[in-house]
């Protein structure tokens, strides 16, 4: 799959960003997610928060087990998004220190968190208002 993100996006002139339709932002999110996936990352959860939060309409969160793997998984993610949709992050927070790195391409904004920091900030539980999209991997299957 290679989707063409100018083909189903809008401009938004207003504020000069590109909006995407809402069937390519679930699309990104889902690239994302199994990138994430791909590089072992854990407990991967997708939230379509569109209908609650003005801030992006997905959020995807996933668990890397050290400071490489976080890095590792935002790596990946960033080149899948460039391969794939043509596209890079309008912001990058947390490569430094590798705890917890933010990912964010406008509608999606992606966080890789240590387990530590995961529990601690539980962002789950603060977006639990948001619906939660089934992600199954080929992992989970096995």
């Amino acid at each position: 799959m290679n989707p063409n993100f100018s083909s189903s996006s809008t401009f938004n002139p207003n504020n000069s960003i590109r909006v995407a339709e809402p069937d390519t932002s679930s699309q990104l999110a889902l690239t994302i997610a199994q990138t994430a996936d791909d590089r072992k990352g854990g407990d991967i959860v997708v939230l379509k928060v569109a209908e609650v939060s003005s801030l992006a309409d997905y959020f995807v969160i996933a668990t890397g087990f050290s400071k490489a793997q976080v890095r590792a998984i935002a790596q990946s993610v960033e080149d899948a998004v460039e391969q794939q949709w043509q596209r890079h992050p309008l912001r990058k927070e947390g490569q430094s220190e590798s705890s917890w790195t933010v990912l964010d391409y406008g509608e999606v904004i992606v966080h890789v968190l240590m387990p530590q920091e995961r529990e601690y900030y539980d962002l789950e539980a603060f977006w639990a208002h948001a619906e939660r999209i089934h992600f199954s991997t080929p992992r989970a299957i096995e």
